[in-house]
């Protein structure tokens, strides 16, 4: 809220709304649109992210390292876009008996409230930073956006202004932006900050052509990405039938980064990965982000700033 008004949100193809009536599938439709089962595609309809296929042909974590390291578990590390703004399903998500990652949009009427609880329930927390996507009006992105526009010292006062506004972040990704996140210029001074403060980002992987992950291995930091949308459909046994291919894909690649929200349908978000939590106990270990970037691409962060 912003000078005693109620600032909605709209997300393209969908129409997502800060204010109550975002639901998952807006939020990939806008985006990234879920085609066929396992398999994820940008707005153009070019395949984004095998889900249950091949492994990538680019090298993540240890694979890229050539270790070949595996713990006696898999891991999951799974984050919940779009807390903030008193959100539907916020106390079903916290209710799980899980660690989880939680993705706070800032200046937002319960961004600080929700960033507070999640750190005192022991959970991740990260700055869900608004960034302009390739169709839809940038206006719709809510305060504190990141614009293709902006200039160098723009952009960085925006990310600055965010990691301010979020208490407890210990990194930063995407809301939308499959514009920003194609940009070098942009990526590189986001990316920037987030060194400087000994952050990381988490590229949500709302466009299948971004250069966040290059980016952060040119200038030493871990590439960090989503690999499934657990929300697509807003369905309860949707999302479960999704953790079953986070479970998959964990067991066949040693860990596996999923994301889900709050919002209209958070509640079925909630009961899902609920059911997940049931189906995958005896066979992955549930952990924050922080934790996964650490064990995975050995992450130790030197902070630049005072």
């Amino acid at each position: 809220m912003t000078g005693g008004r109620t600032i909605a949100v709209l997300l393209s193809a969908g129409c997502l709304a800060i204010s109550g009536s975002y639901t998952a599938a807006e939020a990939v439709n806008s985006e990234g649109v879920q085609t066929t089962a396992g398999v994820v595609a940008d707005v153009n309809g070019q395949p984004k992210a095998s889900l249950n296929g091949p492994k990538s042909t680019v090298p993540t974590g240890n694979e890229a390292k050539g270790k070949g390291t595996r713990q006696t578990r898999s891991r999951v590390a799974i984050i919940i876009d779009d807390f903030g703004n008193g959100m539907k399903g916020t106390d079903e998500i916290f209710s799980l008996p899980i660690k989880l990652t939680v993705a706070v949009m800032p200046f937002l009427p319960t961004s600080q409230q929700d960033a507070k609880r999640a750190h005192e329930r022991g959970d991740d927390v990260l700055v869900h930073l608004p960034m302009e996507p390739k169709s839809g009006r940038p206006e719709w992105l809510g305060p504190g956006a990141v614009l293709a526009k902006m200039t160098d010292a723009e952009v960085r006062q925006k990310v600055e202004a965010a990691l301010e506004n979020v208490p407890y972040a210990i990194g930063i990704n995407n809301h939308m932006g499959s514009k920003v996140t194609g940009d070098p210029r942009i990526m590189g001074i986001i990316l920037a900050v987030c060194k400087e403060r000994g952050l990381f980002f988490v590229d949500s992987k709302t466009n299948y052509r971004s250069v966040v992950g290059q980016v952060a291995q040119e200038i030493g930091l871990p590439r960090v990405e989503n690999h499934i949308f657990l929300d697509d459909v807003h369905t309860a046994s949707h999302v479960r039938k999704q953790m079953r291919l986070v479970q998959e894909r964990a067991l066949n690649q040693h860990y596996c980064v999923t994301i889900g929200h709050v919002g209209v349908q958070g509640k079925n978000t909630a009961a899902g990965i609920r059911g997940g939590i049931e189906d995958m106990k005896n066979t992955v270990d549930f952990i924050g982000i922080s934790d996964l970037v650490k064990e995975e691409w050995k992450w130790a962060p030197k902070p630049t700033l005072p």
